[in-house]
């Protein structure tokens, strides 16, 4: 899977939140300055070329529903950042965060856990 636009993952993101809506719900979430209904509506169509929105027809109408799931997205997006940004080293990306987030002890040892867990 290509990884999203901006514009395609704003839309997704926004998708993914309500579940399920019309091309008027997906524009009532942006903030404003909203986008024109025919800009989102293409936008749409675009996704669902790409097999990542379905939809239900309702008379002249569409209701749109994510096919792409969340995590699935997240999953493949956030191996391309490791690969692309830190060698394909999930211990350099985890570093990274630990060191320019400055994490709190706490949440240090939580990671730990975590990681711990899975051995």
């Amino acid at each position: 899977m290509k990884k999203l636009t901006r514009k395609e993952e704003e839309l997704m993101k926004i998708l993914w939140k309500l579940k399920k809506a019309f091309v008027k719900d997906l524009i009532a979430e942006y903030p404003d300055p909203k986008p024109h209904y025919n800009t989102i509506s293409s936008l749409v169509r675009l996704l669902q070329d790409k097999g990542l929105i379905g939809f239900r027809p309702y008379g002249n109408t569409y209701e749109y529903f994510p096919l792409l799931a969340r995590e699935e997205y997240r999953k493949t997006f956030m191996s391309q950042v490791v690969k692309d940004y830190f060698d394909n080293s999930y211990q350099n990306a985890v570093a990274f965060f630990v060191k320019e987030k400055g994490l709190t002890a706490e949440q240090r040892e939580e990671l730990i856990r975590l990681i711990k867990k899975e051995d």
